[in-house]
């Protein structure tokens, strides 16, 4: 069990969302039950089995860009890099920070991100001049001439450490800098080991998020091929369908959500504003998906922040709409909490984010705690029999109890849990 001598508190919260791109417009567009799934407009999917998902309206990197001097990087980043950096930039603005105000030594990040899938115009002048004949690459002529298209910085654009590493010039973060990667769960896993280093001493503030941009000609080419999409592109807001029975799939999306993790005397002596105290996590693998691997964490979580499944007000799932996916993860709840414990599954609303999935979802939660209601489920109509958790749906609910347990998985069964407190 962790020790308890530094607490850590969220203070601040920077959100990039198909729903909302403020903490108050993210908030709203929860209670008011809208959806930012639709028809993709960044490029033309109309070729693709699904082509709906949840993309930032009227997202410009270089507009949103605080500091004049840095914008000019942006043309060295890749969206997902570009929605993490301005992501952070929120954080740390909505926490009261700016750069100096914490001894830099004191300051750092983890960071929840993928590589990147390359923007096809980056390579094509060097596949095309290295396929002859259209269909095959000569390796000779990549190696002699094709390289020689490719732009020097190529890579940089891309790399998962990109948001971590703009981010650190940005604001001059010299403290304990990673970046996760660990799929659908990378935001959990950014999320303990960031109050992890905090408890340990060593920082006393941490930037920890989550980014990702999936709307792109190569990702959705591969999504649609190897994962459950739901094709009801004829009715984008109703695709995805957490726990339901009638549910087809999930929807790819866009995003960034990062907070401001802070050691709690720290946030005092500045009169920051807490959102809520992270109080207990946990990570492992159920490598067959089967539910009890996802139980395990889901009690180690619960016992790390000292307390027992009935003090949850409710359950933060993934909740993806995927036939497999759903039925584990209602298993593994289940076997913890049974159906006495609420579930909330908000993905339903802007689309698997990916690495941004983890902390966007909790942030639902987090701001659920914070205005004393939760949000119903979109979508879920029909209860699924393979799913026996209680979901909660319909009209916001009151919060009840101080305590929220947020979940995350992937395909390949990693898992990981989170528990945040209600700040009185």
């Amino acid at each position: 069990m962790v020790s308890n001598s530094r607490r850590t508190v969220l203070t601040g919260f920077g959100v990039l969302n198909p729903v909302g791109s403020t903490p108050d417009a993210f908030w709203q567009a929860l209670l008011a039950g809208a959806c930012g799934v639709r028809t993709i407009s960044l490029l033309d999917a109309s070729e693709l089995p699904t082509h709906i998902a949840g993309e930032v309206p009227n997202f410009s990197a270089k507009a949103m860009m605080a500091d004049t001097k840095y914008r000019k990087s942006v043309n060295a980043m890749a969206r997902t890099v570009e929605l993490g950096v301005i992501g952070s930039q929120l954080a740390v603005q909505h926490a009261g920070l700016s750069k100096g105000s914490v001894p830099p030594d004191r300051i750092g990040i983890e960071f929840a991100s993928l590589m990147g899938a390359t923007d096809i115009n980056d390579m094509a002048a060097a596949s095309k001049l290295s396929s002859p004949d259209g269909e095959h690459v000569d390796m000779e002529v990549w190696g002699k001439q094709g390289l020689n298209e490719i732009v020097p910085i190529w890579m940089l654009k891309y790399l998962p450490n990109m948001p971590a590493c703009h981010t650190t010039i940005l604001y001059d973060l010299r403290g304990p800098s990673n970046t996760q990667i660990p799929g659908d769960s990378a935001g959990l896993v950014a999320l303990a080991e960031a109050a992890r280093i905090i408890r340990r001493g060593a920082a006393d503030v941490m930037v920890v998020g989550g980014s990702e941009g999936r709307l792109n000609p190569i990702t959705l080419a591969r999504y649609n091929l190897f994962v459950q999409l739901s094709r009801r592109n004829d009715d984008p807001t109703r695709a995805v369908r957490p726990f339901d029975s009638a549910r087809d799939g999930t929807v790819m999306g866009e995003g960034a959500a990062v907070f401001t993790l802070e050691e709690l005397e720290h946030a005092r002596n500045r009169g920051a504003t807490i959102l809520g105290e992270v109080v207990g996590w946990a990570s492992g693998v159920d490598r067959g998906k089967k539910g009890p691997g996802l139980a395990r964490v889901i009690r180690n979580a619960l016992a790390a922040a000292g307390i027992q499944p009935r003090d949850v007000d409710h359950v933060n799932a993934h909740g993806t709409g995927t036939t497999v996916g759903d039925a584990f993860e209602a298993r593994g709840i289940a076997e913890v909490f049974g159906r006495d414990t609420p579930v909330f599954a908000p993905l339903s609303r802007f689309g698997n984010l990916g690495a941004a999935s983890g902390l966007s979802e909790l942030a639902c939660s987090v701001l659920a705690l914070k205005h004393g209601e939760v949000p119903g489920t979109l979508n879920h109509e029909k209860p699924a029999p393979d799913c026996p958790i209680a979901v909660h749906a319909g009209a916001p609910r009151t919060v009840k109890k101080p305590y929220v347990l947020k979940v995350s998985y992937t395909n390949l069964g990693q898992c990981a849990a989170a528990v945040v407190k209600r700040w009185e």
